[in-house]
């Protein structure tokens, strides 16, 4: 049977045309649906709204939040910075950047400039690194060194650090601006350390009559008197 006999049964019988009705119904309802979903989704996630970012930089937080928020959009402090030049608590940086467009209700995040320069754990280099390993790692973490002071011994050699007049040690907390002074060996040594390095200890020869028994000197012959005991020994 092919679909004209198929639909052509349909069409003789009485219930023929409430079954076509039917799925006419059917087909309208799904359409229905679909674009209830589709113009559903654009008012919902506001399609087409695009609302401009405005530039943050260089503002303090208090104004740039009541800006964001004339504007519908809400702003969270990701992170924080230090620069010196710029007032404490202005913005740094944000995200998205200016001119992006966003949708009301969408979230800035901005970094903020900190009211004191961060400090860092001083690592572990006095007295166990060299001058280039210490300079490596210091200035990676963004301290600033000025001309190391030469100290005696081993050449190259980190010995101590200096802070703003003050010897600062592995561990110590330090802010970020404050400059630091590396002390390095010369590769000299002075008088004392290099007598100590030249000094042999002397060996001794064994003494042959070392645990004898002396005998005493008689201070008027200047001679050794001799010991006369006899051991009496019992009959």
């Amino acid at each position: 049977m092919n679909v004209k006999e198929f639909m052509s049964k349909i069409m003789s019988k009485v219930g023929g045309f409430y079954v076509i009705l039917n799925l006419l119904g059917m087909a309208l309802v799904v359409v229905v649906l679909c674009l209830i979903v589709k113009f559903g989704l654009a008012v919902y996630t506001h399609h087409g709204e695009g609302i401009a970012v405005p530039d943050l930089k260089g503002m303090s937080y208090h104004k740039a939040r009541l800006l964001l928020e004339e504007n519908q959009l809400n702003i969270v402090v990701s992170d924080s910075g230090f620069v010196k030049t710029m007032p404490a608590d202005c913005i740094l940086a944000q995200t998205p950047g200016f001119g992006s467009k966003v949708k009301s209700g969408h979230t800035i995040y901005v970094t903020v400039n900190s009211p004191s320069s961060p400090t860092f754990a001083i690592p572990d280099i006095v007295d166990n690194s060299s001058f280039r390993e210490a300079e490596a790692k210091l200035m990676a973490m963004g301290f600033r060194l000025t001309e190391p002071q030469k100290v005696v011994g081993e050449k190259d050699w980190v010995y101590g650090i200096i802070c703003r007049g003050r010897r600062v040690s592995n561990g110590d907390r330090v802010p970020i601006d404050y400059p630091l002074t590396l002390m390095i060996g010369t590769g000299t040594y002075d008088e004392e350390d290099a007598a100590l390095d030249e000094f042999v200890e002397p060996t001794y020869e064994a003494d042959p009559t070392e645990g004898m028994h002396e005998q005493p000197t008689n201070p008027a012959t200047g001679t050794h008197e001799v010991d006369e005991f006899v051991e009496v020994k019992a009959p």
